[in-house]
């Protein structure tokens, strides 16, 4: 049976579960903000333990696979050396939820924020979708709006 479920778990299939699984997170984040559910589920440890497991399987395949890791430090060095990454499936599918992950903690980190200053909960819909779309440029818009909540520009909050 284990076998059965390591043959089912394919790179394409963990992208095609992971990006399916956050999905549930930000529409939470999105259209449920003050709800208990975001509480217990998107913002606690939960989400991370879940896109933690499917990156610890993706190491696991990768080891399997004889994945070269010291070969990773070679992106630092250059675009091109980065680029040459990016074409092994293994390395991008440890990208990917490495950026999941970081969207989703900045997009709960978002809601909690913005729950403290008292913001409109519309007006930060549209920066949470950017933020999953995009990232950082979501968290910039939510910056700008934030600086009128917030009344004051603070670079270290």
């Amino acid at each position: 049976m284990i076998e059965q479920i390591y043959a089912y778990f394919t790179i394409e299939i963990l992208y095609f579960w992971v990006n399916l699984g956050v999905l549930p997170f930000w529409l939470i984040l999105i259209f449920f903000p003050s709800s208990n559910i975001n509480k217990f589920f998107v913002t606690s440890i939960l989400p991370i333990l879940l896109l933690s497991g499917a990156y610890i399987f993706a190491l696991y395949k990768s080891y399997l696979n004889m994945y070269d890791f010291i070969g990773n430090f070679e992106l630092y060095l250059s675009i091109s050396n980065l680029s040459n990454l990016f074409s092994n499936n293994l390395f991008l599918i440890l990208f990917w939820i490495h950026f999941v992950s970081i969207n989703l903690f900045v997009g709960g980190w978002m809601v909690r924020d913005s729950q403290k200053l008292v913001m409109n909960k519309i007006l930060v819909a549209f920066p949470l979708t950017i933020t999953y779309l995009i990232g950082p440029l979501g968290v910039f818009i939510y910056w700008l709006i934030r600086i009128f909540y917030a009344k004051s520009i603070n670079l270290y909050e």
